[in-house]
């Protein structure tokens, strides 16, 4: 493939949470198509394999160790790609997780604080740090959510009300952002084997909550996200995408 067929050459791609998992594939997945890189996450090793792997297909890269729930971490990254990339194409707002799985009676406040951060306050630092660089030229920002951002159910409430947040969010932005040709849509990878979760989840098996679903590779969700990061004018905003195999 030359560079002119790749589907994002001369784009620039921020990544967050892109040090593994779906983060990571979608950062390859990127760099197969063209281009550049920026890769943010807490864990600088996990980053540098990231980076020279991006490095080996022949992109530029540019690592940033922050964590996306401290706002002046966030607006020192978004400095730094400014100075050193000039602007942002396309924003995949990845990070996310939380270990509060508890009842609302049953939950440690601090920890349900934390989770909602990582999961809603990290995508509205990142955003609203990373918007300027994105106004002049348009754009994608695509918003890594899940289902459980979009019904209710006993226990998790952080993490489900963290992901209903990143969804309203990304209606909101959808709104605010069209007529600057920016897009603004969420992808729900459905279950993926992960660090996370690969103490219960096989690949290519159901996990234990629904049978109907089959576990994916990190590298599964890639496409998609891919398909949303070409998409060309007028395509679509404010929508929610999901590779799950139920009703979200």
């Amino acid at each position: 493939m030359t560079e002119a067929e790749k589907r994002l050459s001369g784009r620039i791609a921020l990544v967050t949470g892109g040090g593994r998992g779906i983060g990571r594939a979608i950062a390859l997945a990127f760099a197969e198509e063209g281009a550049d890189i920026c890769v943010v996450s807490r864990t600088e090793t996990e980053i540098q394999n990231v980076v020279e792997k991006v490095e080996a297909i022949g992109r530029k890269t540019l690592s940033v160790v922050a964590d996306v729930t401290d706002q002046g971490q966030v607006g020192k990254m978004a400095e730094q790609v400014r100075q050193e990339l000039g602007r942002v194409d396309i924003l995949v707002n990845n990070a996310g997780g939380g270990n509060e799985s508890n009842t609302v009676l049953e939950s440690d406040p601090d920890l349900w604080k934390k989770t909602v951060d990582a999961n809603l306050m990290s995508g509205y630092f990142v955003t609203h740090a990373v918007l300027p660089l994105m106004i002049e030229g348009g754009g994608k920002i695509i918003n890594v959510g899940s289902g459980m951002g979009h019904r209710s159910g006993s226990g998790s409430s952080a993490y489900r009300v963290g992901k209903a947040g990143l969804w309203m969010l990304t209606c909101c932005l959808a709104e605010e952002l069209w007529e600057k040709g920016i897009d603004v849509n969420e992808l729900i990878p459905g279950p993926v084997a992960t660090d996370a979760t690969k103490q219960h989840f096989r690949v290519g098996g159901a996990p234990p909550f629904a049978p109907s679903e089959r576990v994916k590779t990190p590298e599964e969700v890639a496409p998609l996200a891919l398909w949303l990061a070409t998409q060309g004018t007028g395509g679509p905003t404010a929508q929610s995408f999901s590779l799950a195999r139920r009703p979200i």
